[in-house]
């Protein structure tokens, strides 16, 4: 019996971008849209022309400067108006002259808001539909219809939505798009309502597709059983972003059909793209991607618990649904105060660092009796690969610190000033170097790099890309114990370091040292 085969419908570029915080350039959209293309998806949705200045520069940017290979390029727009003639109707001219060969195009499916929002008759309401279908299909264009509000319509009217859908497929639309607008369907309706559809239009050769959004949180779910009664396209986002609480996963719902439930979705071979690719979107869009997303996430194959990281060990398929690799993402062992040697060994081997029993036990107490004391190695990768080198018999040699002091200066005119000095040792040298900051981590950053920057010339690339600090003990105001969490990057890798003290200038050192060690050591 041969798999199934589901067409990938990317809205990222459109739906994605009105997530609350996203504001995508021309260029931000046509990386993302080289990005989505090398994933392999089907269908690339980049906008709606001639709603904004920035979508029509896409759409005239686009022909010349994305070379597609796998996708096709969709514009999307809506129906013409109400009473209003297709040939003179503004959004179908842009679509037409959007220099795309298929265009999506959305109309009211909802008897509710047919007669409520369009305040029209529902005869009107079907003539929209397939006036429009039909004027872009005489213009040589391929055409999908979003039938907006579709399953909230199916409940209350389902020989109406029909209707619409009917008259859509009869005009020319290749794909019959079954859209949950307001987010609220759950799974089991989904299956039932899409099975309804597919049966209705029989072996008739029109696709049906599915658009869901994650206000109940069930999208993915929806997506996966609109697919099980027939569904033949999925409309989604990479890493869910959209409008409230997004679209439906495309990182969630790519991996599910293809390995769980043997449907063709993207090439087999660029599986392993997925990871890579979620991650460089959720760079271009400037938004942190959550790091227990599912297959993706940094933390979607991490292990803390030694029960867990013990049996990995013997077998990885013992804690882990399918094999990280296949879908571009790694196994990660978390290391903490849970931690048993099953955790450390590995770690250790990783590295290339050969500790005995003995120097694994020595680590283990000393991980220990450091996270009681409030410091957390499993945010700090960097801090952790320090403590299994130097349990090693590894000593950095980069510098020894005698002394620091920093001075915060108010002025008059209510600026401040933060100068911070330092006394270190490089060999047999005693350094002295004193410099000027925005706050005492800069200042010291900035005499630590000025002491030593000339015998380390990879300082330059390192720097600091976040600094957090969180207080551990509230109950004891300002004279609790305070963890500064530094993240620092040389252009290629990146990597998190610790402090605890009950003095945040010390805890920030701490952070900061290890930070520019970790730093020289990779490169050194």
């Amino acid at each position: 019996m041969s798999r199934s085969r589901v067409e990938i419908y990317d809205t990222t570029l459109r739906d994605g971008s009105q997530l609350e915080g996203i504001s995508l350039t021309v260029d931000d959209k046509l990386r993302i849209a080289e990005q989505l293309d090398w994933l392999g998806v089907h269908f690339i949705e980049g906008g709606w022309p001639g709603a904004n200045p920035k979508d029509d520069e896409f759409f005239q940017r686009a022909p010349s400067e994305l070379k597609l290979e796998t996708s096709t390029l969709v514009a999307f727009g809506s129906t013409r108006r109400a009473h209003g003639k297709v040939d003179v109707d503004e959004t179908l001219d842009h679509l037409v002259k959007a220099n795309t060969s298929a265009v999506c195009i959305v109309g009211k499916s909802s008897e509710y808001h047919v007669v409520e929002a369009l305040r029209t008759t529902l005869d009107e309401g079907v003539a929209m539909v397939a006036d429009s279908v039909e004027f872009l299909r005489n213009a040589g264009l391929r055409v999908l219809y979003d039938a907006e509000h579709f399953f909230d319509g199916f409940k209350d009217n389902p020989e109406y939505t029909l209707r619409v859908l009917e008259a859509a497929a009869a005009a020319g639309a290749e794909t019959l798009v079954l859209c949950d607008t307001n987010g609220g369907t759950l799974p089991h309706e989904v299956e039932h309502i899409v099975a309804e559809v597919v049966k209705y239009f029989g072996t008739d050769g029109i696709g049906i597709g599915v658009h869901f959004h994650d206000d109940s949180g069930t999208g993915v779910a929806n997506a996966l059983a609109g697919v099980r009664a027939g569904a033949t396209q999925v409309q989604g986002t990479i890493n869910g972003y959209g409008e409230r609480t997004g679209n439906c996963n495309l990182t969630a719902i790519i991996p599910n059909l293809s390995l769980k439930m043997a449907v063709d979705t993207i090439p087999p071979e660029r599986m392993e793209r997925l990871t890579p690719v979620s991650h460089h979107v959720a760079e271009l869009v400037n938004v942190t991607l959550n790091p227990q997303a599912a297959y993706v996430g940094h933390s979607a194959f991490a292990h803390k618990a030694g029960l867990h990281t013990s049996a990995i060990a013997r077998r990885k398929d013992a804690y882990e649904h399918v094999d990280p690799e296949v879908v571009g993402n790694g196994t990660r062992f978390v290391v903490s105060e849970l931690a048993g040697r099953s955790t450390l060994e590995p770690k250790a081997k990783a590295l290339g660092l050969d500790l005995d029993g003995e120097a694994i036990g020595r680590v283990l107490e000393t991980l220990k009796d450091l996270e009681h004391r409030g410091y957390h190695f499993e945010a700090a990768d960097g801090s952790l690969e320090l403590l299994l080198r130097r349990a090693s018999g590894w000593e950095q040699d980069f510098f020894r610190l005698e002394s620091f002091r920093v001075i915060t200066e108010e002025r008059g005119n209510q600026s401040f000033l933060t100068e911070a000095t330092i006394k270190l040792w490089v060999g047999e040298e005693r350094l002295i170097a004193t410099a000027e900051g925005n706050g005492p981590v800069n200042a010291l950053d900035t005499a630590l790099r000025r002491a030593i920057g000339d015998r380390h010339p990879a300082l330059a690339r390192i720097h600091l890309t976040d600094y957090k600090v969180r207080v551990l003990d509230t109950s004891r105001g300002t004279g609790a114990v305070t963890r500064v969490l530094i993240d620092s990057t040389d252009g290629d890798r990146t990597w998190s370091t610790i402090g605890v003290s009950d003095n945040i200038i010390e805890a920030s050192w701490q952070a900061l040292s290890e930070s520019l060690v970790y730093g020289l050591l990779i490169h050194e």
